[in-house]
C-alpha cells in the first residue's frame, strides 16, 4: 500500500504529480516538525510546512531511495527507504551552510494512499538549528501575514 504513496511523493517532488500535495495529503493529516513542539494538524498547515521544507532543501528528492537520484541544483537526496504496510521511513542527506544534514521522513498513509501522518527528524544539533532558522524565514515568506505562531 505505501509503495504507491511513496512513488507519488517522489513524483510530487519532481513536479510531476497532478494535484501536487493536495492529491497526496489527507484532509486531517498530522505533521510533526523537527523544530516545532506541537503537532500541526490539517492539510493547509502541512502543505505550508512541506512547501517551506522543499524550498529550504533544494535538490532532486525524487531518487529511487537508494541514493541514485540525479542531483539537481541542490544537494538534497533520499539515500534509503524502508516500506512496510502503510508506513515508510525515508532517510535523506543534504548540506546546509557547509554542514551535513541527515534526517528521516516517517510517513503513514491510509487505505486510499493519502498521507495521514508526516514526521521529520533531523540530526545533528547544528543542523536542527540551521533548519530552524531557514524554515522560520521560509514560512514567513510563504504564509499570509507571516509565519505561523508555532514556527518559533
Amino acid at each position: 500500500m505505501i509503495e504507491k504513496t511513496i512513488e507519488r511523493w517522489h513524483a510530487h517532488l519532481r513536479g510531476e504529480l497532478p494535484g501536487g500535495l493536495d492529491a497526496l495529503l489527507h484532509d486531517d493529516v498530522v505533521f510533526y516538525s523537527p523544530v516545532v513542539f506541537t503537532p500541526q494538524r490539517g492539510k493547509a498547515i502541512t502543505r505550508l510546512y512541506l512547501q517551506a521544507a522543499q524550498a529550504t532543501f533544494p535538490g532532486d528528492a525524487g531518487g529511487d531511495g537508494e541514493g541514485n537520484g540525479a542531483q539537481g541544483s541542490g544537494s538534497f537526496r533520499y539515500v534509503k527507504q524502508i516500506l512496510s504496510g502503510s508506513q515508510a521511513a525515508l532517510e535523506f542527506e543534504t548540506r546546509m551552510d557547509g554542514k551535513v544534514v541527515n534526517g528521516v521522513d516517517l510517513i503513514t498513509c491510509d487505505a486510499e494512499g493519502r498521507i495521514v501522518e508526516f514526521k521529520v527528524m533531523i540530526r545533528p544539533l547544528q543542523a536542527v538549528n540551521a533548519v530552524h532558522a531557514r524554515m522560520r524565514s521560509m514560512l514567513e515568506s510563504l504564509a499570509p501575514g507571516g509565519a505561523p505562531s508555532s514556527a518559533s
